[in-house]
């Protein structure tokens, strides 16, 4: 066997290890979709904990008053919620649009913080700690600058939240809102539904295991006080925050009747980089955590740890080699024993891509269609390339970054009316 042949043996087997995980992973979720459909939704206890929600915003002015208006619209009782808007280092209308929604609703808690470059401007997670210093709230409830939840959302995250005193934080389900827009989105769409239902579900499944997805969740503040608030070095603060709760002993609840809707990219060019932001923060998190793959202190999360790691290493690594390998194979520039068995292989994992990812996405009304088993198939031989692209300059970029010491900024995706 060739040097070359080794090569694209390992690139097979990493793959198909991967595929056949998420295989397992999506059965899983399935189990857990089964369950929670039949498992009556706990209620609220008469007088139920006074919540900060927070949203962290810069430049939103797009979004942000229909934001404002969707949680203050929620179902919890009036007086045991406020909403803190941190406004951080806005450019734009912002300001002048939330001084008109606290004039308009001057009955309810709305308290807006306005910050400027010297006490902000450092990117989400600052933002997030500059609110939970004024945050009232026994349990802070956080949500993106371009989210409307639906009206029952924040009620059903708490009452899963007083379950248990040793779950930490509750996760709800997103929705994109905009999935209809382009077929970027429609893609955006298939992949958001297949995370939460085969990752996210999945693995709570099987190791009880979830991971906060950033909007849309729950956490209680004595959690947050004993961590010290968020990460300001972590682009990926919600995935970094979810591994201290679990080396802290607590749990995170997946529960999917809480939904909220949110915009998705719907160029290539923003996509491209809000993903970009996403593999820089993870990687950073993986790096900063790897050193406790053996600990006792970090059983809970070794699943997460050599998952993500074999995502964006693993994975990126060897779908690069398989498909030099065919690129030079097919302009004639080299020859691999393995390239029949390989060209098998590969016909077999779309297979099981499709398979895997259409199932999980049959747990959603409405969306079990024929147009979307078309473009989950395309789905494999485009748009899971241009995550490779995403994946290798992610990782540039972060090596980059650490090399020049470049702090925590915001990344602003781009918003549409």
């Amino acid at each position: 066997m060739s040097i070359l042949d080794a090569f694209l043996l390992v690139a097979i087997i990493s793959i198909w290890g991967i595929l056949i995980i998420n295989l397992v992973l999506t059965i899983a979720g399935y189990t857990y979709y089964l369950k929670w459909a039949h498992t009556k939704r706990p209620r609220l206890p008469n007088e139920p904990p006074f919540v900060s929600i927070m949203v962290p915003a810069h430049n939103e002015g797009v979004v942000i008053v229909k934001t404002v208006q969707a949680l203050l619209d929620f179902d919890y009782p009036k007086s045991r919620h406020e909403v803190i808007v941190i406004n951080d280092n806005s450019s734009d209308n912002s300001a002048e649009l939330l001084k008109g929604l606290q004039d308009l609703y001057a009955d309810r808690q709305l308290v807006v913080i306005n910050t400027d470059q010297k006490t902000g401007g450092k990117g989400k997670s600052n933002a997030l700690n500059i609110g939970l210093r004024v945050a009232k709230g026994t349990v802070i409830s956080v949500y993106d600058a371009d989210n409307t939840p639906e009206k029952d959302a924040l009620s059903t995250l708490v009452a899963e939240l007083l379950q248990d005193e040793q779950v930490g934080a509750v996760i709800g389900k997103f929705r994109t809102r905009n999935k209809n827009a382009t077929i970027l989105t429609r893609f955006i769409n298939i992949e958001t539904l297949a995370f939460q239902w085969m990752a996210q579900a999945g693995r709570r499944q099987l190791f009880k295991l979830c991971t906060i997805p950033g909007t849309n969740y729950v956490i209680r503040r004595s959690l947050l006080e004993q961590v010290g608030g968020w990460d300001v070095k972590a682009l990926a603060e919600d995935t970094e925050i979810s591994f201290r709760i679990y080396q802290m002993g607590y749990r995170i609840e997946f529960q999917p009747a809480a939904v909220t809707w949110e915009q998705e990219p719907q160029t290539l060019s923003v996509w491209f980089h809000q993903r970009t932001r996403w593999v820089k923060g993870n990687i950073y998190v993986i790096l900063k955590n790897m050193h406790l793959l053996f600990s006792k202190r970090a059983q809970k999360i070794r699943f997460d740890l050599l998952y993500f790691a074999s995502i964006y290493f693993l994975l990126m690594t060897s779908l690069i080699l398989s498909d030099t390998v065919f690129v030079l194979s097919v302009a004639g520039y080299a020859h691999s024993e393995l390239q029949g068995f390989s060209n098998v292989v590969w016909a077999f994992a779309v297979v099981l891509f499709v398979i895997s990812t259409f199932t999980a996405i049959t747990t959603e009304k409405g969306e079990m269609t024929g147009s979307n088993l078309l473009l989950i198939m395309i789905m494999y031989l485009v748009y899971s390339q241009m995550w490779l692209a995403v994946a290798a300059y992610g990782m540039v970029g972060y090596i980059r970054e650490q090399i020049f010491h470049k702090q925590a900024k915001w990344y602003k995706t781009v918003r549409y009316k």
